[in-house]
This record gives C-alpha cells, structure tokens and sequence, in this order.
C-alpha cells in the first residue's frame, strides 16, 4: 500500500466511487461519513412496510462503463424500465417531454407551442454557448410558446430564479431537444417517441437505491461512519472529527457540499470567503406518502409546471419495483423545491401537498394515507446563475494551492447524475499518483 495519506471526506457515492477506485490501484484511503450509514442522498428507509428513497434516484445510463460496474455490484438484482412520465398541464395529463408531445394540449395552444419553435428552427439559433442566458436558449431553442406554457413556469418553478438569472453550464443532455420531425410528429397525433436521455432507467429489483452505495462499500475498507470531520487546518494539513480525533492528509478528496466548508477551514482568507458567499443552492421538502390502495397506472414520474401547484414533481416508488409497498398499496413522493429567495412555509406545506395532490387527481379524497415522511434536503442543486462561474473558479483554485481535490455534485458543486458523480469519483482517483 502506498504511505500517501489520502482522505476523503463523505461516503456518498462520489466519495465511495473515488475509494474503490483508488483501492482498485492498489491505493489506500480514508473515508469519514457524518451518517450511521454510507449513501449520501442515495440512502433508502424502510418504514412501516414501505420503502422510500431520500427524494427520487434512477440509474440512468450513457457510459458503458457505469454500466458495467453497476451490474457487477447488482448482479440480478437490477431491472430495466421504459420510462412513463408525463407532464400536467391544462388540468390534463400529456407525455414527457412537453415539447416534443403537444398532442392532446388546447388546439390554440398547441399552435402557439408549434409554430414557436418553427419559426426558432428556421432562425438557426439553437446552439448551446457557454455563459448563455438561459432564457435566451430556452426562446431560441424551442420559440416562444413552449417557453410560456412549460420551460419558463417549470424552471421558474424548479430553480427558485428566473431563467434568466442562470447560465447555461448545467444543460448538458438535461433538457431533450427533439427534431422538429419529432415535435411536428407529436403535435398532430399522440407520439411513441422515446426522447431524452432518461427513455430508459434501471433501478434495484429489491430495495430501495441504497443497494447500490452499501455495495460499493462492501468492497472498501477503511469507512468511519458517525464521523463527521468538524475542522480543516491546511497549513499543519490535519483534519479533526467530532470525537477530537485528527488525521494527517496529503490529499483531501472533498464531497462535501462547498457552502460547509467555510465553516470547516480555519484562516480562510476574506477573498475566498466572499466567493464561498456567492455560492447559491435549491433545497427540496420531500414528502413520501404510503397509501392503501392498488395502483394500476403505471406511470413513474409526472412534472407540474403550474404556479398555483406546490411540487413540482411526484413520483411513484412502487412503479420502480413492488419490493417498496406490501400488497394492495401504493407509494409516491412529491417534491417542492424552496430557496433563500423563495421559502416555503414548512408548517402548512404538508397539507398544501396533499391538497394539490387532490385537485390534480392523484390522491382520492378516500385515499386512506398510511404513513407521512419528510426529508428536508438542505442542498438539492447548485444554482447556476450568473456569479456561480467566477465563484466556484477561485474555490477550485484554492482548493488546488491546499491539495484539496472537488469531487461529485455537492464537492464540486456541479448538477450530476448518479451516474455522473461515480464517473467523478473515477476521474478524481486516476489522477491521484501513489
């Protein structure tokens, strides 16, 4: 084993990722996780029966190598779905992805939606540019009538900002962008398209998400669970744990989130301090409701892009793998998203959620609801807007000078997938020489 001391700070699935793979190499490591058990977000609970995720988590696939890891932890417990999602929308129910889906939408406004983005295809202006206004891509993208009846409201509604308050760095394969034989294909009559890079989704035969991080942590050693690192000292380069403990590193691979780490560092100079304050973030109030009876749509997720809904999106567990429910019940989750620019009231959101749950058909009035559940999650994405680059460039940097290495969604502070932050735990540890 290599005497490098390489630490890393969170067990989620960027972290664990990264330990495997330095393990791999033949590099050892330390993990501390400030939970009783490794995941991160990707945790699961098992409640009354009923099994829930910490919000929504799909395995969605575009690297084969991801892929290949996956099915070697999973083995046969893994199974492929193809997404039913759908998107709420005129106090009807239409097939995601809203543009490339206009059929069944009020003729007026499937018109308007059509012949927006016609007249943005002919423009020509439909390339992603870094720095881009959000906004202008979105009206460039997909014209004007999609922008007002789905992109703006939903995005507006998802973020807490304006589209126009954000750049475009995050987009990556996020937002489908159909052809326009696609979208013409799917305003005339009901579409069988499959667009976007979730058409497909794998998740665990039996139990929840989480069978996919307590795998990878089967095969590392070294996790300290109820372990929170309390304090960095990068000039002595020594972290202290809750207990009083310290450990000496040469590497510090973070996955904790970056707006925690001003309060962790001692002496961090006033520059990084200011850029640490910039940082902006969404948090998500997720309700989980266990509910008697039998569900026969089998429908995954729907979006809500409407102001006077609370969520913005529900889904439905059981539909991922009747492990998560007993016989004749049924689960879903439905998320809000709130921020420092627009709270919530957290004292009557419970009731609005299953009120609005009600008004859009998915809970009956004699729904018999078994159990209630919150997470409260303080950081759900990070807020791309326009201060977010120059911010997190002189953060990286600084990290950089103290060999502090960024790592996964909330260690990097980039929107990932789950995919994408295993990939970010691979990439991190290749680079790290014994």
């Amino acid at each position: 084993m290599t005497k490098k001391k390489i630490i890393i700070m969170g067990a989620g699935l960027a972290g664990l990722s990264a330990a495997w793979h330095l393990q791999k190499r033949g590099i050892d490591c330390l993990i501390f996780e400030k939970e009783s058990e490794v995941g991160g977000l990707c945790r699961s609970k098992q409640i009354k029966g009923f099994t829930f995720d910490y919000d929504g988590h799909l395995l969605h696939f575009r690297n084969p190598y991801t892929f290949g890891l996956i099915k070697s932890l999973l083995g046969k417990n893994l199974a492929a779905h193809k997404r039913q999602a759908l998107v709420h929308s005129f106090d009807r129910y239409i097939h995601y992805p809203f543009q490339a889906n206009l059929y069944g939408l009020p003729p007026q406004v499937n018109k308007e939606c059509l012949l927006g983005i016609t007249e943005a295809y002919k423009a020509g202006s439909r390339h992603y540019k870094k720095n881009r206004d959000f906004l202008e891509w979105i009206n460039q993208t997909f014209g004007k009538g999609i922008a007002r009846h789905f992109m703006v409201p939903y995005n507006f509604k998802f973020w807490t900002v304006k589209p126009e308050e954000l750049i475009c760095d995050w987009l990556k394969d996020f937002v489908p962008v159909p052809s326009l034989i696609q979208v013409i294909e799917g305003a005339v009559a009901e579409s069988k398209r499959e667009v976007g890079y979730n058409a497909c989704f794998w998740y665990p035969k039996k139990g929840g998400i989480n069978q996919v991080p307590l795998a990878l942590a089967k095969q590392i050693r070294n996790i300290q669970v109820n372990c929170p690192v309390v304090e960095i000292d990068l000039k002595k380069k020594i972290i202290r744990v809750d207990s009083g403990s310290t450990y000496k590193f040469d590497v510090l691979i973070n996955t904790v989130a970056l707006p925690e780490m001003p309060r962790l560092i001692k002496a961090l100079p006033g520059e990084i301090k200011t850029s640490f304050e910039r940082l902006k973030w969404n948090s998500i109030f997720n309700l989980n409701l266990g509910v008697r009876k039998k569900d026969h749509l089998r429908r995954h997720w729907v979006y809500f892009p409407e102001k006077d809904i609370s969520f913005f999106r529900v889904g439905f567990p059981h539909n991922f793998s009747s492990d998560l429910v007993q016989k004749n019940q049924s689960s879903l989750y439905a998320e809000v998203s709130y921020s420092a620019a627009r709270p919530i009231d957290k004292k009557s959101i419970v009731l609005r959620i299953e009120n609005d749950l009600k008004k859009v058909g998915i809970l009956c009035r004699t729904d018999k609801v078994l159990l209630r559940d919150i997470n409260d999650i303080k950081y759900g994405y990070p807020i791309y807007d326009h201060a977010y680059q120059s911010a997190r460039d002189k953060i990286m940097e600084f990290f950089k000078e103290h060999k502090i290495v960024a790592c996964g969604r909330y260690g990097a502070w980039q929107y990932m997938s789950m995919e994408d932050a295993m990939l970010d735990g691979k990439r991190v540890a290749e680079k790290i020489q014994p």
